[in-house]
Parts: structure tokens; C-alpha cells; sequence
């Protein structure tokens, strides 16, 4: 029996298979990764909580690099618990043009095997997912976001030639 099989109790790897889902984002619209995949490969990035300083910090870094990643076509979604009022408040506050999903059951969160140590809170991870919903990249650090931004990096690098 795999992990996945198992409520995905380990985080999914390169290679693996990205759950489908819908979810309502800040502004109570459904979300699906089928819809997201429509144009190429999406970035989907888990959070612990809205208005935390290191969430904040990557969230902004994200806005930042959003224009570039809609110019290669590849969109930024953000995921976490909160509530979609909450996602709304800070999406507004900080000028984030980029969904945000409200796993307010965590279903998602455990399908990608991002909870946090036994069960509570949210791992850092950012996944890279293609159009067959393979991840093709993945990056997992709880309080520094080098990695993360590195790789949205890389999709922009590979897709530099693009353009």
C-alpha cells in the first residue's frame, strides 16, 4: 500500500500524482486544479496562517514574481485553512493578485501530506504540477523561503527561452 493510499500521511513527492480539487478562494469562487491546468503548469504553494510574518513575507515575494509567472502563462496559487473572509482581508491588505484557497476541512492539506507534526498546523511546500498533474518539482522549508522562490525562479528560467 502506498502513502497516498494511506491518507496521504507523507508528503507527495517529484513525480507523483497532484489530487484533484475545488476550492473556494478569497472571494468565495470555486477553484480547480483542472481549470488551473488548463494553460500549462501551475505553482500551487501551501501556508500555515494568513497575516503571520514569514506568510506575509512569502506571499509578498509571490506578488512580486506574479506578473512575470502570467507572462509564461503559469499560475501562483496559495493554500491554507483560513477562512475565505480571512484570505479576502488579506489578499486586500497586501495587494496579492493571485488566488487564495480556503482548506478551511484541510482535506487538500493532507492529500499533499503538508500537516505539520502530528497533525497540527501547516508545512511550508510549494509544488510545481504539470498538465498530467505530475509534480515536477517541489520545494518544503517551514520558515525560510529561499527554496520556494527558487523555484519559481527556475519555472521563469526554463521558460525564458519562451518568450
Amino acid at each position: 500500500m502506498s502513502c497516498q493510499e494511506i491518507t496521504c500521511l507523507c508528503m507527495l513527492r517529484i513525480g507523483d500524482t497532484a489530487p484533484g480539487f475545488s476550492l473556494p478562494d478569497q472571494n468565495g469562487t470555486a477553484v480547480s486544479l483542472d481549470d488551473l491546468l488548463r494553460t500549462g503548469q501551475v505553482i500551487l504553494y501551501f501556508y500555515p496562517a494568513d497575516f503571520t510574518p514569514v506568510c506575509t513575507r512569502e506571499a509578498c515575494a509571490f506578488r512580486d514574481r506574479f506578473d512575470d509567472l502570467r507572462e509564461v502563462s503559469v499560475p501562483l496559487v496559495g493554500i491554507s485553512p483560513q477562512s475565505v473572509a480571512s484570505h479576502h482581508r488579506f489578499a486586500q491588505l497586501h495587494d496579492l493578485p493571485f488566488p487564495l484557497l480556503a482548506d478551511t476541512d484541510r482535506s487538500l492539506i493532507r492529500a499533499f501530506g503538508v500537516s505539520g507534526p502530528f497533525g497540527f498546523g501547516v508545512r511550508r511546500a510549494t509544488f510545481l504540477v504539470d498538465q498530467q498533474r505530475r509534480i515536477v518539482n517541489r520545494a518544503v522549508s517551514d520558515l525560510f523561503l529561499a527554496s520556494h522562490l527558487s523555484l519559481v525562479q527556475k519555472v521563469l528560467d526554463v521558460a525564458e527561452p519562451e518568450r
